[in-house]
C-alpha cells in the first residue's frame, strides 16, 4: 500500500514546486490516516522556514550576500555574530519587518510565526489577558467576529448558523480554553491574577516584557523568533523560559547574549560570519569550544591530518558524555549524537585581551560592613546589612531589585550616602569600579580614545601613545579606530573602553554592576575567563547565569529585610530550598 501511494504521486515533470508541495503534504496526511507513526516522523523533520540567496546592503556595507539556509521543526537555532553583524536585521526580514536588498524567505504554507515584540508601549491601551490572546491573531480575529454576532440586538437565523459554523472552528483552536491558557501562561511568568485585567500602561518595564513574551509564546506558534528575550528578566523567570523552549516542539529561533540560556535551549547555532549564515549541530558551548580547537589545529602546520582528526573526534565523544549527564539536558539534546567532525570549523571571531593585574596584593583586611541601609522615595532598597569580604572572594551581588544593587556600588564608591550603618576597606586594598551607566566618562567631544584612556594612565610611559594604542589594540580598538570620539561610541564600545581603563588602574578589588551589559558574545566570554583567572577579590551583579556560575564562590542578596550570604555556587544557591523559604520572608 505504502510503495502504491509514492508511485502514484511521486512528482510529473511538468509539476510545479508549489503544486508539488500541496501533493507531498497530501501524502503525509494519506499516510497519517494508514501509517500514523510514519506520518509523525515525517512531519518531524519538516521544513519550516527557508532563506533564499538572501542579500542586504547598506550603501557600499554589504551586510548579508547570498545566503541560503533553512530552519527546520523541531529544533532551536541561536543566531550568534559580533555587535553590528545583523543578528537583529536577520530576524527582521525572517519576520517580514524588514525586506532584503534581493532574495525571499519562505514560510511553509498554513504555518504561524510568532515574533516577540520590541515595543513596549504598543498595547498599552489594551487589558494585560486580551495582550497575550493577541499573540494568536487567527484565533483573536475569530473570536472578535464571535463576539460581534452575538452582541447583535437584531440576532437572526443566518446570525445563529454562522455562529455555530465559526463556534466550530473556535473549538478547533482551542478557543474555549484559550483565555484560562493565557492566564496560565501569565502566572507561569509571575504575573498575578490581579494584574491580568489591568491596562499594559499601568505596568512597570519588567512586567511588560513578561506580558509581551507570553504573547509571542501563546498559541503554540509554527516558528517562534524572539530577540533577547532574557532582557529584563529575573533568574527564575529565565529557568521557567529554558525549561518551556527546550522542550517546545516548533521551530525556534533566537537572538542572545545569555550563555547560559544558549545552552539550554539551543540544538543548532546559525553563525553570521564573513557575511554568510551557517548552521551547526550542538549548543553555544560546543561551537565555541569547537571553534577554538579548530583555530588551533589550523596553527598546528605540521600536525598530521589522522591525528587532527582524532583529536576532533576525541572532544565531540567528551562533550557529548558531559551534555548527557547534564542537568540540562532534555529530550531534545539527542542531537548530541548527530555531531560531525565535518561541522568543526575555525571562526573569524575577534576576543579582546582582557586582563586584571595588580599593584599589589592586598592584605587580609578588604571590606567589613556594619548595619547598612538605604531608602529612597520611600521605598526600602536595603537595610541591616552585615558582612565581611575576604582576600580572594568573588561575590556575586544579587537583589531582586537592580535598583537597591547599583545604589549600594554607590555608597561603596561614596558617590551616595547611606542612612545608616556603615563600611571601611583595608588600608592595602585599591578599587576600582565600573557602573551600569558609563555616559559621564564620555561627555568630552574633543577627545579620541587614545586621549580618553591616557587619563588614566599612571606613569609617563603608560602616556605614550605607543602604549596606550597597544593598550586599546587588545580591546579591538586599532588602527583608525584608536582615533574615534570617545562621545559617538556605542554602548558596547563605551564598556570596552572602561574596561581598558580597570585595567590600567590595576586594582586590587573590582566592582562590576551589570559588566556583561552591551556586550558581544566575544567579549562577554574573554571577560568571564579573565575573572576566573584574576587573583584579586570581585564583587559583581549580572543577569548572565553563565557569568554569574563560572565566577563567583561566594553569593550576598541585599534586601530590605537583611542580607542572605552563602559560600557556594550560584546554581547551589538558587537550588537550596533553605535559601528559597528565606529569600520569601525577606522580601514579605
Amino acid at each position: 500500500m505504502l510503495k502504491f501511494c509514492i508511485q502514484k504521486f511521486n512528482k510529473p515533470s511538468n509539476f510545479s514546486r508549489v503544486e508539488f508541495m500541496k501533493i507531498h503534504l497530501f501524502k503525509i496526511e494519506l499516510f497519517s490516516v494508514i501509517f500514523p507513526t510514519f506520518a509523525k516522523n515525517l512531519k518531524t523533520h519538516w521544513l519550516m522556514l527557508s532563506v533564499s540567496n538572501l542579500s542586504v546592503q547598506f550603501g557600499k556595507r554589504i551586510l548579508f550576500d547570498e545566503v541560503n539556509t533553512k530552519f527546520v521543526q523541531g529544533n532551536c537555532y541561536g543566531i550568534i555574530g559580533a555587535n553590528g553583524s545583523g543578528k537583529s536585521t536577520f530576524l527582521k526580514i525572517l519576520s517580514g519587518k524588514q525586506d532584503p536588498t534581493s532574495g525571499h524567505v519562505h514560510l511553509e504554507p498554513g504555518k504561524r510565526m510568532s515574533v516577540l515584540s520590541q515595543d513596549h508601549f504598543a498595547f498599552d491601551e489594551l487589558p494585560v489577558l486580551e495582550t497575550v490572546m493577541i499573540g494568536n491573531k487567527p484565533l483573536f480575529d475569530l473570536k472578535k467576529e464571535l463576539d460581534a454576532i452575538y452582541a447583535k440586538p437584531d440576532f437572526s437565523d443566518e446570525d445563529g448558523i454562522k455562529a455555530g459554523e465559526l463556534g466550530e472552528k473556535f473549538e478547533e483552536m482551542g478557543g474555549w480554553t484559550a483565555e484560562s491558557d493565557a492566564a496560565t501562561m501569565l502566572s507561569s511568568l509571575g504575573i498575578k491574577d490581579e494584574q491580568h485585567y489591568t491596562l499594559m500602561g499601568d505596568l512597570d518595564g519588567k512586567s511588560k516584557v513578561r506580558v509581551l513574551i507570553a504573547q509571542a509564546l501563546f498559541g503554540n506558534p509554527d516558528v517562534l523568533i524572539m530577540d533577547e528575550p532574557t532582557n529584563d528578566l529575573d533568574f527564575e523567570t529565565i529557568s521557567w523560559l529554558e525549561h518551556f523552549l527546550a522542550n517546545y516542539d516548533n521551530t525556534v529561533i533566537v537572538v542572545s547574549h545569555d550563555r547560559h540560556f544558549l545552552d539550554a535551549v539551543c540544538t543548532h547555532i546559525s553563525d553570521i560570519d564573513y557575511s554568510k549564515i551557517n548552521n551547526y549541530s550542538g549548543n553555544y558551548t560546543f561551537w565555541y569550544e569547537s571553534s577554538q580547537l579548530a583555530a588551533k589545529q589550523r596553527a598546528q602546520q605540521n600536525k598530521k591530518a589522522e591525528d587532527k582528526k582524532k583529536e576532533l573526534e576525541e572532544f565531540i565523544r567528551r562533550f557529548s558524555a558531559n551534555v548527557a549527564k547534564s542537568k540540562q539536558a532534555t529530550s531534545r539534546k539527542k542531537m548530541i549524537e548527530k555531531l560531525n567532525v565535518e561541522d568543526i570549523k575555525p571562526s573569524s571571531r575577534r576576543y579582546p585581551a582582557i586582563i586584571f593585574e595588580r599593584d599589589r596584593e592586598a592584605g587580609d583586611q578588604i571590606l567589613n560592613i556594619e548595619g547598612l541601609s538605604k531608602t529612597v522615595d520611600g521605598e526600602v532598597l536595603f537595610s541591616d546589612i552585615h558582612f565581611n569580604l575576604n582576600k580572594g572572594d568573588k561575590v556575586a551581588l544579587i537583589s531582586k531589585s537592580s535598583r537597591a544593587v547599583t545604589t549600594f556600588y554607590e555608597i561603596l564608591n561614596n558617590r551616595v550616602q547611606a542612612d545608616a550603618g556603615k563600611f571601611a576597606w583595608g588600608v592595602t586594598t585599591s578599587q576600582s569600579y565600573l557602573p551600569v551607566e558609563n555616559s559621564e566618562y564620555f561627555q568630552d567631544a574633543s577627545l579620541n580614545l587614545v586621549d580618553w584612556l591616557r587619563q588614566y594612565a599612571t606613569t609617563e610611559e603608560e602616556r605614550e601613545e605607543v602604549f596606550v594604542r597597544g593598550f586599546l589594540g587588545k580591546m579591538i580598538f586599532s588602527g583608525e579606530e584608536a582615533l574615534k570620539k570617545c562621545n559617538v561610541l556605542s554602548g558596547g564600545e563605551k564598556v570596552r573602553c572602561m574596561l581598558s581603563k580597570m585595567m590600567m588602574v590595576r586594582a586590587n578589588v573590582l566592582m562590576l554592576d551589570e559588566p556583561t551589559n552591551h556586550l558581544d558574545l566575544e567579549s562577554i566570554q574573554a571577560f568571564n575567563n579573565s575573572l576566573k583567572n584574576f587573583k584579586g577579590t570581585v564583587i559583581f551583579s549580572t543577569h548572565d547565569h553563565e557569568f554569574a556560575q563560572t565566577v563567583a564562590n561566594r553569593i550576598i542578596e541585599i534586601t530590605p529585610n537583611g542580607v542572605i550570604d552563602r559560600l557556594s555556587t550560584f546554581d547551589e544557591y538558587l537550588a537550596d530550598k533553605k535559601v528559597k523559604e528565606l529569600r520569601k520572608k525577606m522580601y514579605s
